[in-house]
């Protein structure tokens, strides 16, 4: 009997939850677990990155903990703050009080409010902590993340240095809006997330919506892989995909080729701008359905 390897076995598992990765994405997975290694997702938007955390989570039964990158977000954002409102209304109560009392009072777990970050090493089991978007953010929290991803513990000047209970697994995915230092990629372990081939796409059709009929799946992914290859100003994503999928399957569609008119209307599923909607235009819809089999 064949010996699963550890980069398969992640592979089931993430299958059984309605994510199709491929081999190098299992791998670098596998890794990520082994080495205790933040793993770096890069690629264009819609290829799946983020789906990739929610996929992991729920194929190792942990808590998603996201944090949304974008420009300006500092510290107090992602780490924790404080509860100032909270904080009056003890101050207004406890007046005529001891100030040290007042003060060690205030500055207590009841009164701080967790951020991502902090939540993520906080946590009895490891969670998955999803840092999305990271090319959003700027230089400066790049530079506070990396020191925090080294070492899984922050200082909090009222509380003290809270180190990780357990070590999160760490996605972070990049649309490569912004060079990434260097200093971050050697910390991480990388892979580059591209659109799946239709083959795969096919499968993650048939796995999200199990009431496609296959040859319907292939015809589908293959049609969007074309559709990719014009000149779009939005590549529709593998979202947009499983939305024209189950639009059609709705229309009880057998045959693409069959239903030029019906494929045409419902390609409001891919198309996202007025640009890309001129592009594909009757003609060159009927061009695509020409080349699939």
């Amino acid at each position: 009997m064949a010996v699963r390897r550890p980069q398969e076995k992640i592979a089931a598992e993430m299958v059984a939850v309605g994510y199709v990765p491929d081999r190098d994405l299992s791998t670098a997975l596998w890794l990520m677990e082994s080495l205790s290694r933040p793993l770096l997702l890069e690629g264009e938007a819609g290829v799946g990155k983020t789906e990739v955390a929610r996929a992991l989570a729920l194929a190792q039964d942990a808590r998603l903990i996201r944090l949304q990158c974008y420009e300006g977000l500092d510290q107090n954002s992602a780490l924790y703050e404080w509860n100032y409102q909270r904080q009056l209304l003890a101050i207004k109560a406890r007046e005529g009080l001891d100030a040290d009392a007042v003060e060690e009072a205030i500055f207590s777990e009841k009164y701080l409010l967790e951020r991502p970050l902090l939540a993520a090493i906080r946590q009895a089991k490891p969670p998955v902590l999803l840092i999305d978007e990271v090319d959003r953010a700027d230089e400066e929290f790049e530079a506070f993340l990396l020191e925090l991803l080294s070492d899984f513990q922050v200082s909090i000047p009222e509380l003290g240095t809270v180190t990780a209970t357990a070590i999160p697994r760490v996605i972070l995915t990049s649309n490569g809006t912004r060079e990434l230092s260097d200093a971050l990629r050697r910390r991480c372990l990388y892979h580059y997330v591209d659109f799946p081939d239709v083959d795969r796409e096919a499968r993650i059709i048939l796995s999200r919506l199990p009431g496609v009929d296959t040859a319907l799946a292939l015809q589908i992914a293959a049609m969007v892989g074309l559709i990719r290859k014009e000149e779009l100003r939005k590549t529709p994503g593998v979202a947009e995909t499983l939305d024209w999928a189950a639009t059609l399957a709705g229309l009880d569609i057998r045959h693409l080729q069959d239903e030029p008119e019906a494929v045409y209307e419902t390609l409001m599923c891919l198309i996202k701008t007025a640009e890309d909607k001129a592009r594909m235009s009757r003609e060159v819809t009927e061009r695509l359905l020409g080349k699939v089999a």
